[in-house]
């Protein structure tokens, strides 16, 4: 299993960085492990709804499906999926209001036949760095938008 983290103290409010998150034509340009979507993704999210991306992680293309497993504008959004050789990912992306703007925390796990010993580390260390690009990516975009 593999498992990745990051908190983070952002600059723009909770309601511009769910406005960008929650923004599904907008993922390509904040969210690092995201490519593009293979399937047209519903106009608004709901729990249950399916989405089908193509990600990149450690340089190698998976196609994702995702279904929202929780919703709670503009506080959280976790998402499942599964991908090619029965990995599954989870992700949770909860905002908490601070004085200076918000407070981002990102969970993903990583399990699967293929998602353990070195690869795992691997895929651990690939997703922090893109985490951390993420973030700035989100708040940029967020700030922008506000």
């Amino acid at each position: 299993m593999g498992h990745i983290e990051a908190r983070r103290t952002l600059s723009a409010s909770p309601e511009a960085l769910w406005g960008v998150v929650a923004d599904l034509e907008n993922w390509d340009k904040w969210f690092g492990i995201h490519e593009r979507w293979m399937e047209q993704p519903p106009a608004q999210l709901e729990v249950g709804s399916k989405l089908v991306a193509k990600i990149v992680m450690l340089g190698m293309a998976n196609k994702m499906e995702w279904t929202v497993a929780e919703l709670d504008p503009p506080n959280r959004l976790a998402l499942n999926g599964t991908g090619m050789a029965n990995v599954k990912v989870a992700f949770v992306f909860t905002i908490t209001p601070v004085a200076e703007g918000s407070e981002l925390t990102v969970v993903g796990d990583f399990t699967g036949t293929l998602v353990k010993g070195a690869l795992a580390k691997a895929i651990e260390k690939d997703g922090v760095k893109q985490l951390d690009s993420s973030l700035n990516a989100l708040d940029e975009l967020a700030n922008a938008k506000s």
